[in-house]
């Protein structure tokens, strides 16, 4: 067995890990992200002890990334209190802030936060004053695009703790044929006790979906597919979730995304989905999953012509034929 179907095997049931190829296993779980949320999945099972040693020090890793995450959404919140504008967080650290069930082993790498389109001038300028510095040269290509063409600002990092935010005003390009409603997205969000906000359940399924689905080339997606299989678990103990779910998918225009995610993952991680909201198996559906599952033994990725397809899928998603071939040319004579 690959690494891919290997990983998610474990996670699916960890009861499988005994006696399994450890290094292709351990591999898979650092190249994709979930070496954290496996070694909470695996707790309590008979592991080989220098694999119990390392998934102990996963353990306790993930408990600092979850202290640092935390961490950094507070200064953001200091940074940008005057401002007087809904601050919402997003991905792995709202997890976290939250203290879902998707936060257990997770890891977290940027801060992303998501702000109302009209503020976010105020908010980059805010950050800087505190010591966030741009990353890309003011006025240079990379910058005019991402702020002309992009759903978030140029990445900007801390001086001193070296940390990244991207601040978001919407979740998809606005070059993207989905148009997500971002002022929804911020108006139905959920206060948290910081003062800081999340996404609404039905939101937070729909940006994971959007974000695996409809703006990326799938690298590192079983981690995120991972999230949706969490969130999904946690969030249909509530018998309105999966009518707001299929309101708020169409609403976003990302319905199709949704129902992708759902299939697939009930389809490797056994999550329990809406069966009409997922909708009928699709034969590219197995394309999807292929990519996802493309890792050898050693943790590598494989399936070289495929993870190319999904790389221009990735760019054709993003924007039109004639922007693509602007933008690569310019990115090409750079």
């Amino acid at each position: 067995m690959s690494a891919g179907p290997l990983l998610v095997r474990a996670l699916r049931d960890p009861a499988t890990a005994k006696g399994c190829d450890w290094p292709a296993l351990i591999a898979a779980a650092r190249a994709e992200r979930l070496m954290g949320s496996l070694a909470y999945r695996l707790e309590g099972q008979d592991v080989p002890a220098p694999v119990a040693r390392m998934l102990e020090d996963a353990r306790r890793d993930s408990a600092h990334a979850r202290t640092q995450a935390l961490w950094e959404a507070e200064m953001a919140r200091r940074a940008t209190a005057h401002l007087g504008v809904p601050i919402v967080l997003l991905k792995g650290t709202a997890f976290h802030a939250a203290d879902l069930d998707a936060a257990r082993g997770r890891s977290v790498g940027d801060l992303d936060i998501l702000v109302p389109r009209e503020s976010i001038g105020a908010a980059e300028e805010a950050l800087v004053v505190a010591g966030w510095e741009r990353l890309k040269e003011e006025g240079g290509y990379d910058d005019i695009y991402y702020r002309r063409w992009m759903h978030e600002l140029p990445p900007l990092i801390h001086r001193e703790r070296d940390r990244m935010i991207d601040v978001h005003h919407t979740i998809l390009p606005p070059t993207a044929r989905p148009t997500p409603d971002a002022a929804a997205l911020i108006a139905d969000s959920v206060a948290l006790p910081s003062g800081l906000r999340m996404l609404s359940p039905a939101d937070m399924i729909v940006h994971a979906a959007a974000h695996l689905f409809a703006d990326g080339d799938l690298a590192g997606g079983l981690r995120n597919l991972w999230d949706i299989d969490r969130l999904l678990r946690q969030f249909a103990a509530d018998p309105g979730f999966w009518p707001a779910l299929t309101g708020r998918a169409a609403h976003h225009q990302l319905k199709p995304h949704v129902a992708r995610a759902l299939r697939l993952s009930a389809r490797l991680y056994g999550t329990p989905v809406d069966a009409a909201l997922a909708g009928r198996p699709r034969w590219s559906d197995r394309l999807f999953e292929a990519r996802l599952l493309a890792r050898n033994g050693w943790g590598q990725e494989k399936r070289k012509a495929l993870r190319f397809a999904f790389y221009v899928r990735s760019h054709v998603l993003r924007m039109p034929p004639l922007m693509l071939a602007r933008h690569l040319w310019t990115k090409a004579r750079a």
